[in-house]
């Protein structure tokens, strides 16, 4: 199957445009699951989006838990993680021990885990493995920590050695910190080459420099967050030159959305994808095939009959 489908207008038009392209549903490696009280705090955040962002960022899923769920398996999204992250030491141990309770009572959740430069934090880490962690999330802006700090050493060793992919938000968008950009998940990297790593927002707004990574390091990806949606293009544009760099990276570039906390519909991200042009064999490996791969998911059993109804 080549062709490429119409793009979905609205969040009901997402699923067909998924069987259309044959596939199975979606594996977004993007989602964010937190406790109840830590998202309600993001979300005022959020809320307060003019102040700290210079741009209101109305929260499109506000739901409860269990009717964010529901709206993912509506979508036809079959998988995807909780990605917990950390301001401060004391709180990546606790969120790993939540992330991981609630992967166990969620169908579709990936469980995984988070960490931040502390003592004891390889011993965490090593813990979540053991306990099953599929996927790992580091968030240098909001921790505003260095993840080439040497106290992380150890931890990018463990996930290098697992195999397990870590996804890194380490772009300067959508507003700097003290460690954003490049440079210092290239120090990482020169460190521990063959990370798994996933840069989150395609590393926007630095998009050519981590397009740079991925090229160099082969088991570097990059997720599709928030990228090329018209939120981002406002301030973020997709650079003309960039679509033949993501083709030639066709294997390498996951889908992700940051669900719930979005400005927009679903369907929008999944529309601005198309928009791209790169072809129906482009989007069948972003929304399915590349991310699946990545966390080991047998294409068969991921098939959920509810995300199909």
């Amino acid at each position: 199957m080549s062709e490429v489908p119409l793009p979905p207008q609205s969040d009901t038009d997402v699923p067909a445009y998924w069987q259309a392209l044959g596939l199975p549903g979606l594996v977004d490696l993007h989602v964010h699951f937190l406790p109840e009280q830590m998202q309600h705090k993001v979300w005022a955040f959020f809320d307060a989006g003019a102040q700290n962002y210079g741009v209101e960022w109305p929260v499109t899923y506000r739901g409860s838990e269990p009717v964010r769920v529901e709206q993912l398996r509506a979508l036809g999204v079959l998988a995807f993680p909780t990605h917990p992250y950390p301001h401060k030491p004391g709180m990546a141990r606790w969120l790993n021990g939540w992330s991981a309770e609630f992967a166990r009572r969620t169908p579709g959740c990936l469980s995984s885990a988070t960490f931040f430069p502390e003592p004891g934090v390889a011993d965490y880490v090593r813990t979540a493995l053991d306990d099953g962690a599929r996927m790992f999330k580091a968030h240098v802006q909001v921790g505003g920590y260095d993840p080439a700090d040497p106290m992380l050493d150890p931890v990018w060793g463990l996930l290098t050695e697992t195999g397990i992919p870590v996804t890194v938000h380490c772009g300067s968008g959508p507003r700097p910190g003290r460690h954003t950009g490049p440079g210092p998940m290239a120090q990482v990297l020169s460190r521990h080459p063959d990370l798994t790593l996933v840069v989150a927002h395609m590393g926007m707004p630095e998009y050519h420099e981590h397009l740079d990574l991925a090229e160099r390091y082969p088991r570097v990806h990059l997720d599709t967050t928030m990228f090329a949606t018209d939120f981002v293009e406002a301030f973020a544009p997709v650079p003309a030159d960039l679509p033949p760099r993501l083709a030639a990276l066709a294997d390498r570039i996951v889908l992700g959305s940051d669900f719930p906390t979005i400005p927009y519909t679903y369907a929008h991200q999944v529309e601005v994808l198309h928009r791209l042009d790169l072809g129906a064999d482009w989007l069948r490996g972003v929304l399915y095939g590349n991310g699946a791969r990545l966390v080991g998911l047998d294409p068969v059993a991921t098939l959920d009959p509810v995300a199909t109804r």
